[in-house]
């Protein structure tokens, strides 16, 4: 995958702050992939279907702090590779829906935290992996879930985390186009739920974005572009991260009925769907996978 820097406008930082104490409340947060496993396995465990109580409604709580000030920050020349990087996909994931949607697209930032962050949708842990808060528009990720992605996930590459970060953006599409509230009205888990719709939407607007991306002739500062074998390393992403792998991961088991992301199946397929038509109203996985 080429790629250029550009700019930081993408990018809130917050990897010098401290975090408090506190909780998470609800406020809508989608739930990230490590997150994902450790509620999977509490849910077997104990009986209760913890990954249904993400997500709910709740007060929103105003970020602890601002981001922090330059050279707050104890940084290596690799991680900072690695917000230039979240800085290119993140500014060209905003461009593209920008053309695509007009003045219906609000643009945001990432934040991005070390093992513990303050959202408007409360406190999270590293553990919950990258994730989008309807209640402040914004992506939050720590960088060392890119590590995990290949060692744990198994699912190296740079067009793999690309993926990660184009899906929250789907997250954040979703929100603008009301899409979350919709989904919201459906607290059910399983393979015809809301929750799984939406997750398999934000995966095809990800894949709407490869399309852009695949574009010959793009490559400029703030710009991807998509060479041989980026795609493969996205649908592998996509198929490592499926409700169905990553329940055998954490229990040993399969249990449809407690899905909210979708198999690992419908997450390539609905990826390749917006990868080879660029087309969002193609994206209509409520009339698909609901009923």
């Amino acid at each position: 995958m080429k790629w250029s820097p550009g700019d930081r406008s993408n990018i809130e930082d917050r990897r010098g702050m401290r975090m408090g104490g506190g909780g998470m409340r609800g406020g809508g947060m989608q739930l990230g992939i490590g997150g994902i496993i450790v509620l999977a396995i509490l849910s077997y465990a104990t009986g209760t279907d913890f990954l249904s109580l993400v997500g709910g409604g709740g007060d929103p709580l105003a970020p602890a702090s601002g981001p922090a000030e330059p050279g707050q920050i104890a940084t290596s020349p690799t991680e900072e590779r690695a917000v230039d990087f979240v800085a290119a996909v993140s500014q060209d994931n905003q461009d593209t829906w920008t053309r695509l949607l007009g003045p219906r697209y609000e643009r945001t930032v990432v934040s991005l935290f070390r093992d513990s962050v303050e959202s408007a949708c409360g406190m999270a842990e590293s553990a919950t992996g990258p994730f989008y808060c309807p209640g402040d528009h914004k992506v939050y990720i720590d960088l060392s879930f890119f590590e995990e992605l290949d060692r744990k996930f198994g699912a190296p590459g740079d067009f793999a985390q690309a993926y990660v970060i184009a899906h929250e953006f789907g997250h954040h599409v979703q929100n603008l186009l009301g899409t979350n509230e919709r989904a919201a009205r459906d607290r059910s888990t399983g393979p015809n739920s809301a929750s799984v719709a939406l997750e398999l939407q934000a995966d095809c607007y990800a894949g709407v974005w490869g399309h852009e991306a695949s574009r010959s002739g793009r490559f400029q500062a703030g710009k991807i572009e998509l060479e041989p074998g980026d795609a493969e390393e996205a649908l592998q992403a996509a198929s490592s991260i499926g409700d169905d792998r990553l329940q055998k991961m954490g229990t040993g088991r399969v249990a449809p009925e407690r899905f909210t992301h979708g198999s690992s199946a419908q997450r390539m397929q609905w990826f390749q769907r917006g990868l080879q038509s660029g087309d969002p109203a193609r994206c209509d996985t409520f009339a698909s996978v609901t009923q």
